[in-house]
């Protein structure tokens, strides 16, 4: 099966689409970086065909849907809790959350804190992160004029990283799956 990109585009990116937080990554052989922190950005693409009303979709609710999502990032502690050897523990008593990897261990205030339903805090799996809750948001699976979405996350000047994913095929997938 040929599949023909769709000829429009609606791409956000806005000043108010950028968050500062803190994160730490694992490489291979058991190296993990130290803390430090990003002002990352954030850059949204919706392809697809037309809707009556001549638009792929609403820059708009592009907008609030993606603001809304970088407030919830902007100025936390990010966290990965689907790492095999990072160990995330909340103690909702002492307000605190403990971070293991290997020998090395960190306590931050809970409020500081995002654990993400991620495997690395890496800007890819930001980027895939934040297109999951922009799918949702925007009630893309199934949505007859949306192909594709595409989010970037920027690390540091210069340093993108791209996830995109088709939300039809997506409602596809689950139809097959319910039947």
């Amino acid at each position: 099966m040929l599949f023909v990109s769709p000829a429009f585009e609606a791409r956000v990116t806005k000043d108010s689409l950028v968050f500062s937080a803190a994160h730490f990554i694992t490489l291979g052989g058991g190296v993990c970086e130290r803390l430090h922190g990003h002002n990352w950005r954030v850059d949204v693409v919706i392809a697809g065909d037309l809707d009556e009303n001549h638009y792929v979709f609403d820059f708009l609710a592009i907008r609030d849907a993606a603001e809304r999502i970088v407030q919830e990032l902007d100025h936390h502690m990010l966290l990965p809790d689907r790492h095999p050897d990072i160990r995330v523990q909340t103690d909702d008593q002492a307000s605190e959350v403990t971070v293991r990897f290997h020998d090395r261990r960190w306590v931050f205030p809970q409020d500081d804190c995002r654990i993400l339903p991620v495997a690395n805090t890496t800007a890819e799996r930001l980027a895939e992160w934040i297109a999951g809750r922009l799918i949702d948001a925007l009630e893309l699976t199934g949505h007859p004029q949306v192909a594709e979405l595409k989010v970037g996350v920027e690390e540091n000047f210069g340093q993108w990283a791209w996830y995109r994913r088709r939300p039809a095929a997506d409602a596809r997938s689950s139809e097959t799956k319910r039947g």
